[in-house]
């Protein structure tokens, strides 16, 4: 069901052009949480303000994105503690606006995701247009640039590339991809929970590798991230496939996710070499 594969293809999106540009982002899962709880208090189930709810989505994932990019880009943190930082802050905030899960997304809107155009899911459809969104973005300059700062951050100071707005701008894109991300979530649970999103950081890095993006940045394609998305949504499913005893399919799902990376990461090395 690609309904629910979704949210983590956009969070693979998301985390791609944070690491292509040099840096990495903890807080996805959380920002997910927050983005999610506070749309669904702004739509409050009425389908007439579903357009006020995805603008809200943008902008959350924008304002959590900046706050992001100031801490690394401007404060000059580590991404990496600077980010595992704010998802306590994001997750907190999430409980403040809706302490147990609960509350109702509007009816259409719920009803619009499970529908398909010309046999086409609509969850299908929103990803392509992530995609040409991303495609939009990739014709830009600042996309060559994001690449010079993660390929060799000194070197894009010394070719006067703008470091800082280039970092900054990267983790505000990406959390704006997680606003859809959390929209997603909402219209394929049709409930908002503060708790969602616990993993989606971490199986976003992990989609990431698996669609041959570079931990060390400048290389690769939220592409890749898309199809390493899809591949980490079935992996839970492969052990229930090959009939594996339910104590075991969890053990299962995990080894198979360390094999498809372990087999994207000699492929990758392969192709340097």
């Amino acid at each position: 069901n690609f309904a629910t594969f979704a949210p983590l293809v956009f969070a693979a999106i998301a985390q791609a052009i944070v690491i292509i540009g040099g840096g990495i982002d903890l807080s996805l899962g959380a920002q997910v949480a927050f983005i999610s709880v506070v749309t669904l208090k702004v739509m409050d189930g009425q389908d007439s303000r579903i357009w006020l709810g995805v603008i809200t989505a943008l902008v959350t994932g924008a304002a959590c994105g900046a706050l992001n990019g100031f801490i690394v880009a401007v404060i000059r943190l580590q991404p990496l503690i600077a980010t595992f930082a704010t998802s306590s802050v994001f997750a907190g905030l999430a409980l403040v606006v809706l302490p147990t899960p609960g509350g109702a997304v509007p009816a259409s809107m719920v009803s619009a995701y499970r529908m398909a155009v010309v046999a086409i899911p609509v969850p299908i459809l929103l990803v392509a247009l992530g995609m040409l969104a991303w495609w939009a973005l990739s014709r830009t300059r600042y996309t060559r640039q994001l690449y010079a700062v993660g390929g060799n951050r000194e070197a894009a100071y010394a070719s006067l590339v703008p470091v800082t707005s280039v970092t900054f701008r990267s983790f505000v894109f990406a959390s704006m991809f997680i606003g859809i991300a959390a929209l997603t979530v909402l219209a394929n649970t049709g409930s908002g929970d503060p708790f969602i999103g616990a993993n989606m950081a971490l199986d976003s890095i992990a989609a990431v590798v698996l669609g041959g993006i570079a931990l060390s940045g400048g290389r690769g394609s939220p592409v890749g991230g898309v199809a390493g998305g899809r591949v980490l949504g079935v992996s839970p499913h492969l052990p229930l496939f090959l009939d594996v005893p339910s104590a075991f399919r969890a053990l299962a799902s995990g080894l198979i996710i360390i094999v498809a990376l372990a087999l994207s990461v000699m492929t990758t090395k392969r192709r340097k070499a």
